[in-house]
């Protein structure tokens, strides 16, 4: 399959550096890096891509001291706070907010938003499901609408947060209801949505069975206690432990 002209190949893992590996191309380190993002890496990442494509060009110098505001439902904390918040440049911060702008006025974001942006990015699966799950993740107060704070700060943590904070984010991801605990059935129901929205295109071709396997895999490693659930501290120290593990965690990592 080719995901807005990328090859996605059938390990659904990008490299250390942010890079797809080729059909058949072997890693020099089977050793598990922090991935670097550069901006090229940055730039790969749909929800960037999304909002990037809807920056029109500005008359006023890009130098501009603040955000600029229209009059809308929310209206984002200033640069300054946002800039100390996350990883992102000032520049980076005020090209997202007028992209964000652009596509959605109201200063909110909503899941048919998010639908919408997976779709386009995955059109020959079915990116619903994942694309739900990925929304439920960012919204933070669980009120049905995104905040542009919130959007920035969980993309900052994704792309530029350090491993124990990109672990954090995928227990969130993983944990579906909210528990804070991860169930067998929470970890496969993620995994399936991955697969169903670009697994099943990948070359070589993944098995039906294969998101089932997986799953059966790693929890049998992270429930140190076999009570049937995976605790935060479980997750990070079974994922910190495992390369295979840790590689295949960096999954969402290509689908954001």
């Amino acid at each position: 399959m080719q995901a807005d002209g990328k090859v996605v190949d059938g390990s659904l893992l990008g490299d250390a550096n942010g890079v797809e590996p080729a059909p058949g191309r072997v890693k020099e380190s089977g050793k598990w890096q922090k991935p670097r993002f550069s901006r090229k890496a940055l730039m790969k990442c749909c929800l960037v891509k999304w909002i990037i494509a809807s920056t029109q060009p500005q008359d006023k110098d890009s130098s501009d001291s603040d955000l600029e505001l229209s009059t809308v439902r929310h209206q984002p904390e200033g640069l300054d706070q946002l800039q100390a918040q996350t990883k992102f440049t000032r520049k980076e911060l005020q090209s997202l907010y007028r992209g964000f702008k652009n596509e959605c006025p109201s200063g909110m974001v909503d899941e048919e938003t998010f639908k919408s942006i997976y779709s386009q990015f995955f059109p020959q699966g079915d990116a619903s499901t994942y694309a739900h799950f990925l929304f439920n993740a960012f919204d933070i107060d669980r009120n049905g609408s995104i905040r542009f704070e919130d959007f920035v700060i969980g993309l900052s943590v994704l792309l530029r947060g350090s491993v124990t904070e990109k672990l954090n984010w995928a227990f969130n991801l993983y944990d579906i209801n909210k528990d804070g605990y991860i169930t067998k059935e929470e970890m496969l129901a993620i995994m399936k949505s991955i697969y169903d929205m670009m697994g099943r295109y990948t070359y070589p071709c993944v098995r039906d069975e294969a998101p089932s396997e997986h799953v059966d895999k790693f929890f049998q490693k992270m429930d140190k206690n076999r009570d049937g659930v995976v605790t935060i501290e479980e997750f990070i120290e079974t994922c910190q432990k495992d390369e295979n593990i840790m590689n295949s965690m960096q999954l969402f990592e290509n689908v954001i």
